[in-house]
């Protein structure tokens, strides 16, 4: 479509439009003080904001020039300004100050033009106002696809760090470019990478992310995601209440379990977070009936039998150590018998000789100590393991302080 207008203004209205040049653009910039978007942004940027005003002048008046022959540049009047500015002004925004331009223009027609060429000059700038529009609109689209590009790439390299447990400078500026840097409640979630993308093109994994992203969104939440090998994670951040929102983001996984781990205050924590929630995939294998949306803390016992050091650790604290307490020996003996028996109430009663309710209210103890109801076989399993690998431990540091008494008699002795 050529944009040659049907007759070209006059040598003596494009004389005065060139005149008139520096008292449009700062009428342009006067006029933006209307518009309560522009009023809030930093004085930087709206000094950039001004200065694309008149470089919007500018190109109008080259183009007028030209006989409106060639395609006006969206370029040259976006390239003043840096492209972080697609940041902080919005495709609607940016309309408005093209608006804001025309409207400028227009407001002194009669001033500017030649006698017979105010309604010419009012279709050129009209027309010249459109094609802008659409330029302006590619050059956001384009800013967005880059920016989409570059997201993903930090996105990548945040969460490759929280794997790593790495929390320096550099990955905090990285994370504060994506909007990170103050949200809080953060918690890391894995599962499984879906196979096949929704189309041939696509890959499982791109689609997968995509749509996790689009649903975190929906839910109100922040989120990263990225696959890495055959594995979806996602941190999300911003929620109190992860459990809700990563059974509404399941579907985005493939089938098995999802793994939530615990909650940390903010993302350069989240390496706990991750680490409790991949050992805990690894080791959902073990709990065939795991529920689809699992904490890696239910996964405890599981981890503790794959390795998982922390795992360990964490049942002998919760479990035996409070029972072993010097006076505890009762709830200990009570919860190894029931244990033993089967978790009958009448046989601990008369193996140790006591009530059946007595053992019921030791349960009971035992429950809020540690926080496991020995009632339900889920608890009685994780207790059975915390209490095994209790012993296992106190064997092995009695046998430690053995062989040291041992060491200093034979070097008394000697």
């Amino acid at each position: 479509m050529s944009l040659r207008p049907r007759q070209e203004p006059s040598r003596d209205t494009a004389r005065a439009l060139d005149r008139s040049a520096g008292d449009l653009a700062t009428a342009a910039a006067r006029q933006m003080e209307t518009h309560e978007w522009y009023r809030e942004l930093p004085a930087g940027e709206r000094s950039w904001v001004g200065l694309v005003a008149q470089a919007g002048i500018s190109e109008f008046l080259r183009w007028l020039h030209a006989g409106g022959e060639i395609a006006p540049s969206t370029a040259s009047i976006f390239a003043i300004a840096p492209q972080e500015l697609t940041r902080s002004v919005s495709l609607r925004q940016t309309i408005d100050l093209v608006r804001t331009v025309v409207d400028v223009v227009e407001s002194r027609v009669e001033l500017l033009a030649a006698p017979g060429d105010e309604q010419l000059l009012r279709e050129s700038v009209l027309r010249f106002s459109r094609e802008i529009a659409f330029g302006t609109a590619e050059v956001y689209a384009g800013a967005a696809e880059a920016r989409g590009a570059w997201d993903a790439r930090l996105e990548a390299l945040v969460v490759d760090a929280v794997l790593r447990g790495e929390a320096d400078e550099s990955i905090r500026s990285r994370a504060s470019a994506l909007g990170w840097g103050q949200v809080a409640n953060v918690t890391f979630v894995v599962g499984q990478t879906p196979p096949i993308g929704a189309r041939p093109f696509e890959s499982g994994a791109t689609v997968a992310v995509d749509r996790l992203r689009r649903s975190a969104t929906q839910l109100g939440v922040e989120s990263l995601a990225i696959v890495q090998r055959n594995r979806l994670i996602t941190i999300i951040g911003g929620t109190e209440d992860p459990l809700s929102v990563v059974r509404e983001l399941a579907d985005c996984f493939a089938e098995g379990p999802v793994v939530v781990g615990p909650t940390v205050p903010h993302l350069f924590a989240a390496g706990r977070s991750a680490r409790a929630a991949l050992s805990g995939l690894a080791a959902s294998t073990a709990w065939p009936d795991a529920p689809r949306v699992v904490t890696a803390d239910e996964l405890l016992p599981e981890r503790a039998l794959d390795g998982d050091q922390p795992a360990r650790r964490i049942l002998i604290e919760r479990i035996h150590r409070p029972l072993t307490e010097a006076n505890q020996a009762q709830l200990l003996d009570t919860a190894q018998c029931y244990l033993e028996v089967g978790g009958s109430l009448e046989a601990t009663a008369r193996a140790l000789f006591v009530h059946a309710n007595t053992v019921r209210y030791r349960l009971g103890r035992i429950s809020m100590i540690t926080g496991y109801d020995l009632t339900t076989p889920r608890d009685a399993w994780s207790a059975r393991v915390g209490l095994g690998l209790g012993r296992l431990v106190a064997a092995e540091r009695a046998t430690a302080r053995h062989q040291v008494v041992r060491q200093l008699e034979e070097s008394s002795n000697g």
